[in-house]
């Protein structure tokens, strides 16, 4: 099933693209959240599992895939992307949902828990917590700044393979889709980045620093949860998730050995799991 792509403008005109899946309109929908330098298309593959069954509905923020670009680079602010995924709620009638949340979208996940406590009905936290380790920064901080052009998609999946060594792709086919969802053509032939660079600075003006998101993760409390977690994630260390399973006993814990950041949701050690835990929220 494809999604119908939709164009939703935020509060300030700027236009945010969002894919929505059609599906049983009495159970939750499932709201997709991305990390950063990623796009809506990274959920396909749950989308497909879960079309048809509930609404799935993936944006992608400010300055990535095929929303707007700002001049202000301020426009890019972690803030701005929490208001921005309220508008898109608000724009597709969506009072209550199921978040899923990938790295940065699961921070914006622990976010909406504060600002919307009625929005979430459950949370998917992937490899991603209240603290964020320092390697994460570094690693992020490398990345989203940075527009090879690439001549060539094998360039590309070179690049990437060195980039983020650890993330568990299983074969050259899934190395191959995951370049083709992080860079696109440009005018000059080459293959530049499907977000906006200057998201990086954006970054470093919000301080760049790991925050403190304890009382944002202390929001998801009262609802059903699940982490995935990398065991080798560079974002969330050992101590993190022990003190996410100790704040939150009824937290679902599931364990990728050897993988770094960030499991992509399609790995079989993650789907039985994942989409059971899905499937029990109404």
């Amino acid at each position: 099933m494809m999604p119908v792509i939709r164009r939703v403008a935020a509060r300030d005109g700027l236009v945010l693209n969002v894919l929505d899946w059609a599906g049983d309109e009495a159970r939750t929908p499932l709201l997709c959240l991305t990390g950063i330098c990623r796009t809506a298309w990274d959920y396909a593959l749950l989308a497909e599992r879960h079309a048809g069954r509930r609404r799935v509905v993936a944006l992608d923020y400010m300055g990535h895939g095929d929303s707007a670009r700002s001049e202000d680079i301020s426009r890019y602010r972690p803030e701005r992307a929490a208001a921005d995924i309220l508008d898109v709620c608000a724009a597709l009638h969506l009072p209550r949902a199921v978040a899923v949340g990938t790295s940065f979208g699961g921070l914006m996940t622990m976010a909406l828990s504060i600002l919307r406590p009625t929005l979430l009905r459950g949370a998917v936290l992937n490899d991603i917590g209240p603290r964020i380790d320092s390697r994460g920064l570094e690693l992020v901080g490398n990345f989203a700044g940075h527009d090879p052009g690439f001549a060539s998609i094998e360039e590309a999946i070179a690049y990437l393979r060195t980039a983020m060594p650890r993330i568990p792709l299983p074969d050259d086919a899934a190395w191959r889709h995951f370049a083709a969802l992080t860079y696109k053509p440009g005018e000059d032939g080459l293959l530049h980045p499907r977000w906006d660079t200057r998201v990086q600075l954006a970054m470093n003006a919000a301080g760049g620093g790991a925050p403190d998101l304890g009382s944002a993760f202390r929001g998801l409390l009262p609802i059903p949860t699940m982490l995935i977690w990398a065991e080798a994630s560079e974002f969330l260390g050992a101590d993190t998730v022990r003190a996410m399973v100790r704040d939150k006993p009824d937290l679902e814990l599931v364990t990728l050995p050897g993988a770094g950041h960030c499991p992509t949701l399609e790995e079989p050690e993650v789907v039985r799991p994942l989409d059971h835990f899905l499937d029990r929220i109404p």
